[in-house]
């Protein structure tokens, strides 16, 4: 049975390796069905002069030469496996009533047999030729099954793959051989696509995060269980795990991975269009993000109209909201803006604390609005709720607090209740985009910094205009494009903020005066254009002087990375004249 493999529905490359070679090295080779188209395996791994510059995706089906596939199930060891795994991923699957599976990372084998063993109908796909010839012998040897097998590329999945399936495996930190996020989100979409309606993904990775943060460790448990291998990564850095496997025979294997962190797998996932994500550490439902050494992730493609997923969330208002509920964002701006007020400040000096500004544009905010006692505030984004604090406690004002982070609308209802002012201010989940309140039941709409993060910023000031009582004033700031700015030069930010555009002074005035509002103070827009700059520069210190007090121990060193970058880029688009912010201030 040695060295052939069925093909399953697909008129693609048939793979065919003879693991007989001479000398003990194999020579593998992939025959076409429509003729004539050979490849041939590489006898060694070649990574060029310098194999950490080799970060392109594909590079891996260079990498699973056939010798280093030939001792792949010893660096595995079934039985440990098997023993460690348990019944995890079978029960799973067996609880969402699954029948048809797609192993789209087979390796050598080990899960499609054991879905086989336990009567699922699978298919086994993978893009590495050696990789599936190894498996179709294992296939026969552990359980005595044919494997229904097909060499495709994640990226073009539908095309190499057909039908539907129940669920979709990707398993043995498979996924991290894709180096680019565009690759990454054409093989999420053709994995979504290839789902029937109900369907789930189950994705699974090393715990990246920890390695980059606190520097590899293994408890040797769960995926890797040989007793005569060594692996541990020879390169690490953002963008590059470089890991090297040593057998008992001296033999030195290499892969070049991207190292995935788990909120970022989560992300692209949920703005692919998966609608729920769960994530286990090492099979456990519970645990802490530095213990486990691989993460799981189960994401399913059914849309359910549950509590907690509200389907007034747009793709650009769940994008926010996924960013603001992570635990490195909480984190973040908790401990560099303080915890209360997360907005740009008014300085009185560049060296002011961040805190003392951002309460001045409350205080600054507050007086122009001046709101009656009793009065009615709908604050739209209002993150740790600091404003809602200030108004219900110096204004004696009623305050909805409505945002789309959960996360933050906990550390707010707690403060809210430090402060002895639960009963004052209302904290609702939800979104801008889709006000939870009937029309004409407000007296202000107060909001900071917040509009940016809809995609579509008209329906928001439509939401505005309809609960907005006669009479009632809108006031609210917003970082901004400058009106006649270059979208060319905004790229870097709205990269940033994974939009395609931003609101201008001009946009907001335009879009005001169409709804009805006026101006209730002189010009209706009071512009701090190099309080932006000042902010985002304040920001950036703060962050690089507690990153180096214990910060990078509290979040992600990729995280702060990309956190800097942003800032700068901030900065730089302020003091080029390109952004500009401001209060405006306007009466229905």
């Amino acid at each position: 049975m040695s060295g052939w493999i069925v093909m399953h529905r697909s008129p693609c490359v048939v793979p065919h390796t003879d693991l007989r070679a001479e000398g003990g090295r194999a020579r593998g080779t992939a025959v076409s069905t429509t003729g004539g188209f050979v490849i041939s395996a590489r006898p060694v791994q070649e990574f060029g002069e310098n194999p950490v510059d080799v970060r392109e995706t594909g590079h891996y089906t260079e990498e699973y030469v056939p010798s280093f596939v030939e001792k792949w199930d010893s660096l595995i060891d079934w039985e440990k496996r098997r023993e460690s795994e348990g019944n995890f991923f079978i029960d799973l699957l067996r609880k969402r009533g699954v029948k048809s599976v797609l192993d789209v990372a087979t390796g050598t084998g080990f899960h499609s047999v054991r879905l086989l063993d336990a009567g699922f109908e699978a298919v086994s796909a993978d893009g590495s030729a050696e990789m599936l010839a190894q498996a179709f012998e294992n296939g026969v040897r552990y359980g005595d099954h044919i494997l229904r097998v097909v060499q495709a590329d994640w990226r073009w999945l539908n095309r190499d793959v057909h039908g539907e399936y129940d669920a979709i495996v990707c398993l043995g930190n498979s996924f991290t051989h894709l180096f680019s996020e565009r690759d990454r989100r054409k093989a999420l979409a053709e994995f979504y696509a290839m789902l029937k309606h109900d369907g789930i993904l189950i994705l699974d990775h090393r715990n990246y995060d920890a390695m980059l943060d606190r520097g590899f460790s293994s408890k040797h448990t769960y995926y890797y269980c040989g007793e005569d291998v060594a692996v541990e990564p020879e390169y690490l850095d953002d963008g590059l795990c470089r890991m090297r496997y040593t057998f008992a025979d001296d033999a030195v294997y290499h892969l070049n991975m991207y190292p995935l962190r788990k909120d970022y797998t989560r992300r692209l996932m949920t703005e692919v269009g998966f609608q729920h994500i769960e994530t286990y550490g090492d099979f456990q439902h519970t645990y802490r993000d530095e213990q486990p050494d691989f993460f799981v992730h189960v994401a399913e493609k059914e849309y359910r109209m549950d509590a907690d997923e509200d389907s007034s969330y747009s793709e650009a208002v769940s994008t926010a909201r996924t960013y603001y509920n992570s635990s490195d964002a909480d984190t973040f701006y908790a401990t560099v803006w303080g915890g209360e007020d997360i907005h740009i400040g008014l300085y009185d000096r560049p060296d002011e604390p961040i805190a003392d500004a951002s309460r001045r544009t409350v205080e600054r905010m507050a007086a122009k609005a001046d709101p009656a006692p009793g009065t009615t505030v709908l604050d739209l984004g209002s993150g740790y709720g600091g404003s809602a604090r200030y108004l219900a406690a110096s204004h004696g004002c009623r305050v909805l607090a409505l945002n789309l982070s959960e996360v933050e609308n906990e550390r707010n209802r707690a403060m809210n209740e430090k402060r002895g002012l639960a009963g004052a201010i209302e904290v609702v989940d939800g979104s801008f985009e889709n006000i939870p309140y009937p029309d004409a039941s407000v007296d202000v709409v107060w909001s900071q910094d917040a509009f940016l993060h809809s995609g579509d910023r008209v329906r928001v000031l439509k939401e505005i205009a309809r609960v907005l009582r006669p009479g009632g004033q809108l006031i609210f700031t917003d970082p901004m494009a400058a009106d006649g700015a270059e979208t060319s030069r905004l790229q870097p930010i709205l990269d940033r903020i994974h939009l395609e555009t931003m609101g201008s002074p001009g946009f907001y005035r335009r879009e005001l005066t169409k709804l009805g509002f006026t101006e209730a103070s002189a010009g209706g827009f009071e512009e701090h254009r190099e309080q932006l700059a000042t902010h985002y520069g304040r920001v950036l210190e703060e962050t690089e002087r507690q990153e180096a007090a214990g910060l990078a121990e509290k979040v992600s060193a990729e995280y702060l990375t990309r956190m800097k970058k942003g800032l700068a880029d901030w900065v730089h688009g302020g003091r080029e004249g390109d952004l500009t912010w401001g209060i405006f201030h306007f009466r229905r």
